[in-house]
């Protein structure tokens, strides 16, 4: 699966875009640059999924329709193809571009050398377009028919039935379903893989800046993966990654390559599709970077009627044409509009910030941050470091504009100051939420801008400052980039694998009652019909049993009218929590996850109600570790009854066991670098990568087994220093150490 995953998907994408990019230059009759066509052939797909969903029978053929857009390209572009083969051989380095920033945005995975997800517990979004992505390829855009009773309808219901934009769901849904991939493996490569799409127009507008060659190929590398475009990533913010190679592609067409304005009107095809491809990805949103290329674009054809060198009856066609490929492209966002300006305006406007504690500071704009995660501030000398740096890009950036409009490049000048400007108007209106994607999807024209400086010093008396400015900007993202890398939590692979089984094995037998809190689960158990009290859209009857979103579940809150409509219940195996009541038994045990079926009543009297139904099972007796009296490290503190784990250490406590025997001890927390467990000499087992949900519901670890004596023995979790795997500096917090009795659980 890893392989399949992340070497033969993005291969199939490359072929997938490359051959709808081809098909569009084809039909557009205009030259189009090689490297734009991934970016302008995922904007094709995008539109064709789009109206295939929309379409709702034809909805399930999404893939095909994809696949035979793309052999249809391939086949009126062959010889286009053979030129791009020979000219890919030809510059081998701009090929090796693509592939390098495909591998950065995924080294996280790479070097994990599993099926995987990165920024795991940071946002569940992810989560959500996992579910609306294999929703809408086989159901499309029709939602009349949810079940709002259980948890998974209503998050389609609520996210996808209100006008959420999903092109780029549609677009992940159809590619991963061609191959039969679980997406929830598959959504980390295909948003590298559509990163690496803007190191294209990132390349064009490099050059259109006056670099070339491997200056050129670093700065498109660095406006690619700069600080906060790589976080995003990271954290599978799937709209705006594939928003952002539109913005530059739409950027590129309009400055740095306008062969197409002298074509024939069809020549406005490229640039009005990746138009449609956005709005269909960001919704009516997209519209103010749109505006940015359009208001540039009315400038240029302006200025070559007044010039002769086009005439009125050229441009009208030209509009024409475009209006009509945009206005059919981005129909689904078109015919339910006003849901669409809800949408956009209620992101804007929101309260609620999500993830970031603090607004997010317009330094992250050049792509340096040196902090280990994008919403926390550096300390110290990296803090003192990142604003010198920070000053000095914007010096360069500076010189760069202004060497840019004395050589008389305006339309570039024009469209990174429109940029610029939208995301200052945006930063004034929107809330911390909108103002981070903005900031974002800003920062890689902003990076553009400092290189077009280094470009301008290269062919000043002060040359000898661009190489080792160069130097300096690549390392600071690189480190910038490595720091979230080195910080990132990763997705429990063996987890989620067990949990795709439960839903395969048990598909159909729902409804099904989800006592833990993880919103994967919906996903993973989609099969099943699922409901889960703790989620944001929980059943109204289970609600109560959880008192919240994100809180543990109380099962005996849970009336026993209520629980007759869920023949199963799932829950993490934990010894330490009580059973569902009786009529529940035990159907299925996994290593992480249990299975409960309720027995069907019998009898003359088998609709009546039980006191059998309230009452629990006992939970096994407990040896528990306090963690309030172990020895441990001074920056392992005690915060809220867990224990955070700073740096390497060990931590040291005693335990009584009552009897001799074989017994499982249990350990509750979140762990992504390996800790070690020992028992005096005797080395238990290593335990890492395990996290769950969030920090209200904790997450129970595999247990460890040892013979032991009874009486009084140590115990010993060693925490070792960080290397440089990926996640290594990720959480690690320790909520309870208990022993259980082997068998018991």
């Amino acid at each position: 699966m890893f392989a399949l995953t992340t070497l033969v998907y993005p291969v199939v994408l490359v072929l997938l875009c490359v051959g709808a990019g081809l098909l569009i230059e084809w039909a557009s009759d205009a030259p189009l640059p090689a490297v734009l066509l991934p970016a302008i052939g995922a904007a094709c797909l995008i539109v064709v999924s789009q109206l295939s969903t929309y379409i709702v029978w034809l909805a399930p053929a999404t893939p095909y329709l994809m696949l035979g857009v793309a052999l249809a390209g391939i086949a009126v572009g062959n010889r286009r193809l053979s030129i791009c083969a020979r000219v890919s051989r030809a510059r081998a380095r701009d090929t090796l571009l693509f592939v390098l920033a495909y591998a950065l945005a995924l080294a996280p995975v790479l070097a994990a050398g599993r099926p995987t997800f990165s920024a795991y517990m940071t946002l569940a979004d992810s989560a959500f377009h996992m579910m609306g992505a294999d929703f809408l390829i086989h159901h499309g855009q029709d939602y009349s028919h949810l079940d709002l009773s259980n948890s998974y309808d209503g998050f389609i219901k609520v996210y996808y039935g209100i006008g959420y934009p999903s092109g780029a769901d549609t677009l992940f849904g159809g590619s991963a379903t061609l191959l039969g991939l679980p997406l929830i493996w598959s959504f980390q490569p295909f948003n590298a893989f559509m990163l690496a799409t803007a190191a294209g127009p990132a390349l064009l507008l490099a050059r259109r800046a006056g670099l070339q060659g491997s200056w050129a190929r670093l700065a498109a590398l660095t406006a690619t993966v700069p600080a906060l475009v790589y976080a995003y990533e990271l954290i599978g913010s799937i709209k705006e990654i594939v928003a952002l190679p539109l913005i530059l592609c739409a950027g590129a067409l309009v400055v740095a390559d306008r062969r197409w304005i002298q074509a024939g009107p069809r020549g406005a095809i490229p640039l009005a599709l990746v138009l449609a491809g956005g709005v269909g990805a960001l919704g009516v949103a997209f519209g103010a970077w749109a505006l940015t290329a359009a208001l540039v674009l009315a400038v240029v054809l302006s200025v070559q009627i007044a010039r002769r060198t086009l005439d009125v009856r050229h441009v009208a066609g030209l509009i024409c044409i475009g209006a009509l490929v945009l206005l059919i492209g981005a129909l689904p966002t078109w015919s339910h509009l006003g849901a669409s300006l809800q949408v956009a305006k209620t992101i804007a406007s929101t309260a609620n910030p999500g993830n970031l504690h603090t607004p997010l500071r317009a330094g992250q704009l050049f792509g340096l941050w040196f902090g280990p995660t994008y919403t926390e501030s550096p300390a110290g000398a990296a803090l003192t470091l990142g604003d010198a740096s920070v000053a000095l890009a914007l010096i360069v950036a500076v010189v760069g504009v202004a060497t840019l409009l004395r050589s008389g490049r305006f339309s570039l000048v024009g469209w990174l100051a429109l940029v610029l400007a939208l995301w200052l108007a945006l930063d004034a209106f929107v809330s911390t939420w909108a103002n981070a994607k903005t900031l974002m999807l800003t920062s890689s024209v902003v990076v553009l801008s400092v290189w077009a400086g280094i470009a301008a010093l290269r062919r000043s008396r002060a040359r000898v400052l661009a190489p080792a400015l160069a130097v300096m900007f690549v390392a600071g993202v690189l480190v910038s980039d490595a720091l979230q890398y080195h910080s990132t939590n990763l997705a429990p692979t063996a987890r989620y694998e067990e949990l795709a089984h439960v839903g395969a094995r048990f598909a159909g037998q729902g409804p099904a009652l989800v006592t833990d809190f993880d919103e994967y689960a919906l996903y993973q158990l989609r099969a099943l019909d699922i409901g889960g009290p703790n989620f944001a859209y929980p059943p109204p009857a289970l609600a109560a049993s959880a008192g919240g979103y994100g809180k543990p579940v109380r099962l005996s809150r849970i009336a026993p009218a209520a629980l007759r409509a869920y023949p199963l219940i799932v829950t993490r195996r934990d010894p330490s929590a009580q059973s569902p009541p009786a009529p529940y038994a035990l159907a299925w045990q996994g290593v992480y996850y249990q299975v409960w079926r309720r027995a069907p009543a019998i009898g003359p009297h088998a609709g009546a109600t039980v006191t059998t139904h309230t009452i629990p099972l006992r939970t096994p007796p407990l040896v528990s570790v306090r963690l309030s009296h172990t020895q441990r490290p001074r920056d392992w503190p005690l915060v809220h009854r867990r224990i955070v784990m700073g740096g390497p250490g060990t931590l040291t406590a005693s335990f009584v066991i009552p009897r001799a025997g074989v017994w499982e001890m249990w350990l509750k927390g979140d762990l992504m670098r390996a800790v070690t467990v020992s028992v005096e000499a005797h080395t238990l087992g290593t335990l890492a990568g395990q996290l769950d949900g969030n920090t209200l519901v904790v997450n129970t670890l595999t247990p460890l087994r040892a013979r032991l004596s009874a009486g009084r023995h140590t115990l010993t979790v060693t925490r070792p220093g960080a290397n440089l795997a990926p996640g290594d500096g990720g959480v690690a917090t320790l909520s309870a150490i208990f022993f259980v009795a082997a068998g018991a659980s």
